[in-house]
Order: structure tokens, then C-alpha cells, then sequence
């Protein structure tokens, strides 16, 4: 990733609660205290506009080119890394100078990113996410007879022993966390969704390796019983949860857990799934969660669960990803839903160059046209965005 030298003169600029006028001089990618001396430098006017950390979305697929479960497991590798590359950039634009890929992703996509190849957000990836079989990364219906064992955004792996080895691999090879499947799930065909998945042991094994080597694991999880499921054995990082009640995220919170919502994924399947093909029982699966996942935020929000945000969004759908922004917004406010797109985002990901706009932090930042506390919508409508900034180099 190339680094700029870049000066935002006049911006009010976000400083976690609410804004403070001041320019952000970034050097060598990096916003500074001070101005470098010499040397070619670019000044943005920023006059008139609120500038944000750059976006993470923490529930992010590069590899998710179709509604089909199949043909995103098992069509070339070659068109999910090129469709991938797509994706990423379309985000990158939105304003997300991060993501977090949590199903899916691989050391030679991260290396074209590092490498300047392709224009992308920052980039975070867990490898194929883990699924027992029959859970929620087994894309086989329950009366097709193949052989599955794994593919490019999920792995069937059963048994202490054989888990092992699998998050030993994921991090030999890269991988900034993993990823297991603990509930079923909407677009997976053969699971309940509220019914916990894989054993107690499996899932302590898999947190245990993780830890080891310094990472945390992420865990799929719907209903209340699969989330406490999962936070109970080591899960740190809860996505979706939208069927928690109030007792889980008190106990979430007193865990230490993240939830990741995410929210445009069920409001996407619900307004144009069937349209693009996707299975009526994906569809009907679908309804369950729909309504309740913006209660499962307020729930957290409540309880003191830090609430991150994602988007979790499939093939063509991917276009949606601001309208999630809208939905977290209608759900916990612009404020608060403004520091899980960074703050908590940084958080959880763990990375203190994230999140902000202080010394010390990467130069990413999005110039937008309204003050976002009290034009909520400028978060989420493209048109405000008057320009996005990745490691001191405009790139929208």
C-alpha cells in the first residue's frame, strides 16, 4: 500500500464524541503532530466538511460472488479473487479504508493488497471459516449425496484433533483470527438456526490454539443458546446475535465478547433475494432474523456489550453495504453507531492505529459533506462523502 504525505486543512474532525476544528497532517502515511519538512506534499481544503476515521466494516466477504452456496465454495478461484478485488475497491470507495474478512480470503489475496496491486481497504482475513458437518459452512442440502469437504469460504472440519490442525494451518498461512460456525445460519440449507453447533471441546480447542499464537476466534452465532455457547468456551467475537435477549448480553458483557451486527444482509435478502435467486428456504430462514436484528443491538447497547458493525453481504447484494450504515444508525444513533465503525471496530481487530484520528494513527479519514450528528444520512449517502483518504493518499 503506497503512503502519502498529505495535509486536510479546516475540517471539524471526529475526535470520538463529537468535533474539533483542526488540520490532520499525514506523513508518510501516518497522521502526525508535526509537518514534515521538504519533500513533495498534497493539501486537501477540507473546509466546510467532518472528517471520520476511515470505516471498518468488520464482517466483510471478498469471496462471496453469488447467492449460491456451491458455486462461491467451488467455482474458479481465480474469478472469486478477480470479483473479489471488485468488491474491495467498490468498498474502498464507500469509505471503508478497512475490512476484517471472516469467511473466506487467503495469504495471496493479502499479498496483492500489501503489494499496491489492486486498490483495496485495509485488509484483514480468517481463511475458510470452520463448520461441523451439517452446520452452517456445509452448503449441502440434506437429500444432495456429494462428497464436500471444503472450499473457498468455508471448511467441514470435525473433532478436536482434525480443528487443530485446521486453525494451526490458518495461521501458519496469515490469518488475522478464525472463524467457526456455532449456530445455524440463513443461507445454509440443512441447520436449524437456533440449534448450537460443534461440541464444547471443539470449540475450547480451537480458542486455545488461537490464543496460543496471540489471535481470537469469531464465532457465527444466532440464538441465545448458541451464543452463550460460545462465549462460555473462549469465542470473543459474536456476529449477528440477532435473536439474543437481555440475559445473554449481560453475560456477553461481563465475558468480554463484541458483538458484530449485521444488518443490511437481512434487509438486502428481504427487499431483493428472490429476485437474484436465492433458495426459499434461505428466504423463509431469513424472516426470523429480520426483524430482530436491530433489538439485538439496543439489547447490547444496553447492556454494555461493545457493538461493533459488518455488513455480510453476497453476491450482487454487496452494493447495499451503506444502507447497513442506515440501519445500525435507526438502531443506536449516529454516534454511537459512528465509533463501532471505528472505535470498537479498532478494537476488536486490535490494531491502535485504527479508530482515530490522533497522532499516531494511520492517515485514513473520510471528508464528509454534513455533520453526521445531526445529518445522520450523511453517513450513508454516497453523495456526501467529499472524499476518502487511505494512508495519506486521496482515493475517492
Amino acid at each position: 500500500m503506497r503512503q502519502g504525505n498529505l495535509t486536510i486543512i479546516g475540517a471539524r474532525v471526529w475526535n470520538g464524541r463529537g468535533f474539533d476544528e483542526r488540520d490532520i497532517d499525514i506523513v508518510d502515511g501516518f497522521v502526525s503532530e508535526e509537518r514534515a519538512a521538504g519533500g513533495p506534499r498534497e493539501t486537501l481544503d477540507g473546509s466546510g466538511t467532518w472528517a471520520v476515521p476511515g470505516l471498518i466494516d468488520a464482517h466483510f466477504h471478498a469471496y462471496a460472488t453469488s447467492m449460491d452456496g456451491f458455486e462461491n465454495e467451488r467455482g474458479p478461484l481465480s474469478f472469486a479473487a478477480i470479483n473479489g478485488a471488485r468488491r474491495l475497491e467498490s468498498a474502498l470507495r464507500r469509505g471503508f479504508t478497512t475490512v476484517r474478512d471472516v469467511a473466506g480470503g487467503d495469504i495471496g489475496l493479502a499479498r496483492a493488497i500489501d503489494r499496491g496491486l489492486i486498490p483495496s481497504p485495509r485488509y484483514h482475513f480468517t481463511g475458510a471459516a470452520l463448520s461441523q458437518t451439517g452446520g452452517h459452512g456445509d452448503p449441502r442440502a440434506a437429500h444432495i449425496d456429494v462428497c464436500f469437504s471444503h472450499g473457498h469460504m468455508c471448511e467441514v472440519v470435525d473433532g478436536v484433533d482434525a480443528l487443530r490442525v485446521a486453525v494451526r494451518e490458518r495461521l501458519r498461512t496469515g490469518a488475522h483470527a478464525i472463524k467457526i460456525m456455532t449456530s445455524g445460519g440463513v443461507f445454509s440449507l440443512s441447520d436449524p438456526i437456533r440449534v448450537p453447533q460443534y461440541s464444547a471441546e471443539e470449540i475450547r480447542a480451537v480458542v486455545e490454539e488461537a490464543t496460543r499464537r496471540g489471535s481470537y476466534v469469531a464465532a457465527h452465532a444466532y440464538s441465545p443458546e448458541a451464543v452463550r455457547h460460545s462465549i462460555e468456551n473462549g469465542v470473543r467475537s459474536i456476529e449477528h446475535g440477532n435473536l439474543i435477549d437481555l440475559q445473554t448480553a449481560e453475560l456477553m458483557a461481563t465475558c468480554g465478547a463484541f458483538l458484530v451486527p449485521t444488518l443490511a444482509a437481512y434487509d438486502a435478502m428481504d427487499r431483493r433475494g428472490a429476485e437474484i435467486g436465492l433458495n426459499a428456504t434461505s428466504l423463509e430462514k431469513n424472516s426470523e432474523v429480520l426483524s430482530k436484528g436491530q433489538e439485538a443491538v439496543r439489547l447490547a447497547l444496553a447492556a454494555g456489550v461493545r457493538v461493533g458493525f459488518g455488513s455480510d453481504l453476497m453476491g450482487d447484494l454487496e452494493d447495499d453495504q451503506l444502507q447497513g450504515v442506515r440501519l445500525q444508525v435507526s438502531a443506536s444513533g449516529a454516534a454511537a453507531a459512528l465509533r463501532s465503525m471505528t472505535q470498537v471496530n479498532a478494537e476488536l481487530i486490535g490494531d491502535p492505529a485504527l479508530g482515530h484520528l490522533r497522532a499516531g494513527a494511520y492517515g485514513d479519514a473520510v471528508l464528509l459533506a454534513a455533520d453526521p450528528l445531526h445529518e445522520p444520512a450523511a453517513l450513508w449517502e454516497a453523495d456526501a462523502r467529499a472524499a476518502v483518504v487511505q494512508a495519506g493518499r486521496r482515493v475517492a
